[in-house]
C-alpha cells in the first residue's frame, strides 16, 4: 500500500509541474519590482521624499491667503479697562465681521519674511441704538526677522537638496535590493526542485537496488547485513522525499507570495552564467562614490550638525529680533466716506535679549554642540571607511567567484560520472552497498554544492550591482523607469 501511494504522489508531482508556471530568474526580479511589497514600500519613500522637497520650493514662493469672520456675535456681559484705567462690566450685544488679505514671501538671504497685508472690519452694535463702525487698511506692508545671528533659510537650501537627492538614490538602491531578495528566493526554491528531484530519482534507484539485493540474497550471494543497509537505505531515501516535499512547499509560498503570483506551482530554470567582466577597485569605488546615497548622507549629516551649532550660537547668547510696518487705515461710521482721506499707520521695534548671569548655561550648550558636531564628523569618518571596506572586499571577492564556480561545476559532472560507473559496478556485483552509498552522497553533494556556488555567484552579482548602482555587464549607471506620483 505505501509503494502504491508513494507512486500516486511521483504522478501527482509529474504532473503538477506539468501545469506549473515557469519563471526565469530575470523575469522574476523584474515582476518582484513591479508587485512585492518591497517595491510598494520603495515608491512610497521616493514619494515622501518627493513631495517634501516640492513643499521645500513652495514654501519660498509668494503665499496668498484669504482670512475673514463671517460673523462673530457676541450677546454677554464683558469687563473691560475704562479709560481711567479701572475695570468695569459693560453689556456687550454686537457682530462683528472681518476680511482680509495676506501675501507673504521669505527673504532666504536674511531669514525674515515680507508681507503685504489687505483687512476691512464691520462692527454692528445693538441696543437702544443700533450704531454701525468700518474699518479699513487699504494696504500695509510688514517685514519680520526672528533673530538676525541665525538664518534657518540659508541652512534649508543647502538641506533640502541633499534630502531630495538622497530620495533619489533611496529609490534606485530599494530597486536592487529587491533584486537581491529575489535572487535568494528563486534559489530557495530551485535548491528544493533540484533537492527533491535528487531524492524522488534516489528513492527510485534504491527500490531497484533493492530488489537485485533481495535476490542476491535469496541464493546466497551476500550476507544479511548488506541487505539490512540497502533496506534502511530505502527507508532513508523515503524520509528525504517527505521532507523535500514539505521545503519545496515553503519555498514555493514565499516565491509566490512575493512576486504576488496566482500559483505555488513555479517550475525554475537554472540560471547561466554571466559573460565574463572584469570590475577594478578603483571603477567600482568611483561608482559607488557617485552614485550610492551614503556619500550624500555623510554630507546631509554634517551640514545638520553644523546648522545645529550655528543655531546654538546664533541664539544663545545675543537674541535680536526685528519687526517693522507702513500702511495706511481708515475708520467711518459709513461705507461710503470709507475710502476718503487714509491715515498713516508705521512702527518699527527692535528688540534684544541677552544672558548676563546664567550658571553658565549658554556655555554648556555652546558645548554640547560642538562635541554633537565632533561626534558626527568622528562617526562620518568610520563610516566612510567601513563603506570604502565593503566596496574593496566584495570587489576582490566578485574576482574570484567565477573560479569557485568552475571548480563546482567540474566537480559535479566528475560524482555524477563516478556515481553512474560506481552503480553498474554494483549492479554486476564487483562492489559492496557500501561504496554505492559512498558514491551517491558524493554525488548528492556535488549537485548541491554547485548550486549553492551558482547562487553565491548570482547573489555577489547583484550585491555587487547594490554597493555601485552600477551595472558593470552594460557599463552604464544603473536607473529607474519615472515612476507616477498622484
Amino acid at each position: 500500500m505505501r509503494t502504491i501511494l508513494f507512486f500516486l504522489f511521483l504522478i501527482f508531482h509529474v504532473f503538477s509541474y506539468g501545469q506549473s508556471q515557469k519563471i526565469k530568474l530575470i523575469e522574476a526580479i523584474k515582476i518582484a519590482q513591479k508587485k512585492s511589497p518591497e517595491y510598494v514600500r520603495a515608491v512610497n519613500q521616493y514619494k515622501s521624499g518627493y513631495w517634501r522637497y516640492k513643499n521645500y520650493q513652495a514654501d519660498f514662493l509668494p503665499q496668498l491667503s484669504l482670512n475673514a469672520t463671517l460673523p462673530a456675535y457676541t450677546n454677554s456681559i464683558t469687563r473691560i479697562t475704562n479709560d481711567e484705567g479701572q475695570d468695569i462690566f459693560v453689556n456687550q450685544n454686537q457682530s462683528v465681521m472681518d476680511a482680509g488679505l495676506s501675501l507673504e514671501q521669505k527673504v532666504p538671504f536674511t531669514g525674515g519674511a515680507f508681507s503685504v497685508n489687505s483687512q476691512i472690519d464691520r462692527v454692528d452694535r445693538f441696543g437702544t441704538q443700533d450704531v454701525t463702525n468700518y474699518s479699513l487698511i487699504p494696504f500695509s506692508i510688514n517685514y519680520y526677522q526672528n533673530s538676525l545671528f541665525y538664518n534657518p533659510y540659508k541652512w534649508q537650501r543647502k538641506i533640502e537638496p541633499l534630502r531630495y537627492e538622497e530620495s533619489k538614490r533611496n529609490i534606485i538602491e530599494n530597486m536592487e535590493d529587491i533584486s537581491l531578495t529575489t535572487c535568494m528566493l528563486y534559489f530557495g526554491l530551485l535548491k528544493a526542485q533540484v533537492t527533491l528531484d535528487i531524492a524522488i530519482k534516489n528513492l527510485s534507484n534504491q527500490d531497484t537496488l533493492l530488489q537485485i539485493t533481495k535476490g542476491r540474497f535469496k541464493i546466497g550471494k551476500i550476507a544479511e547485513n548488506e541487505l539490512l543497509q540497502i533496506e534502511l537505505s530505502h527507508l532513508i531515501s523515503q524520509n528525504n522525499v517527505t521532507t523535500n516535499t514539505i521545503l519545496l512547499k515553503k519555498t514555493s509560498q514565499d516565491l509566490a507570495r512575493y512576486l504576488e503570483l496566482d500559483t505555488e506551482s513555479i517550475e525554475l530554470e537554472v540560471p547561466e552564467k554571466l559573460d565574463d567582466f572584469v570590475v577594478s577597485l578603483d571603477k567600482a569605488l568611483a561608482e559607488a562614490e557617485n552614485n550610492r546615497k551614503s556619500v550624500i548622507q555623510f554630507r546631509r549629516r554634517r551640514l545638520e550638525a553644523e546648522q545645529n551649532l550655528a543655531q546654538v550660537k546664533g541664539t544663545n547668547r545675543l537674541q535680536v529680533n526685528l519687526r517693522a510696518n507702513f500702511g495706511l487705515n481708515r475708520r467711518s461710521e459709513e461705507y461710503a466716506t470709507l475710502f476718503q482721506e487714509y491715515d498713516q499707520q508705521q512702527n518699527v521695534a527692535l528688540s534684544i535679549r541677552a544672558p548676563i548671569f546664567d550658571w553658565g548655561v549658554t556655555k554648556s550648550k555652546r558645548k554640547m554642540a560642538e562635541a554633537d558636531l565632533s561626534l558626527v564628523e568622528n562617526d562620518i569618518e568610520q563610516d566612510k571607511q567601513a563603506f570604502e571596506q565593503e566596496i574593496f572586499l566584495h570587489t576582490l571577492n566578485w574576482s574570484s567567484q567565477r573560479d569557485f564556480l568552475a571548480t563546482s561545476e567540474k566537480a559535479k559532472e566528475i560524482a555524477l560520472k563516478r556515481y553512474d560507473i560506481t552503480k553498474k559496478r554494483y549492479v554486476l556485483g564487483k562492489i559492496t552497498i557500501t561504496d554505492l552509498n559512498i558514491a551517491q552522497s558524493e554525488m548528492d553533494k556535488a549537485v548541491v554544492d554547485y548550486l549553492n556556488s551558482l547562487e553565491k555567484f548570482w547573489v555577489d552579482y547583484y550585491t555587487l550591482r547594490r554597493l555601485t548602482l552600477y551595472d558593470f555587464m552594460e557599463d552604464e549607471k544603473i536607473s529607474i523607469e519615472d515612476i507616477v506620483l498622484d
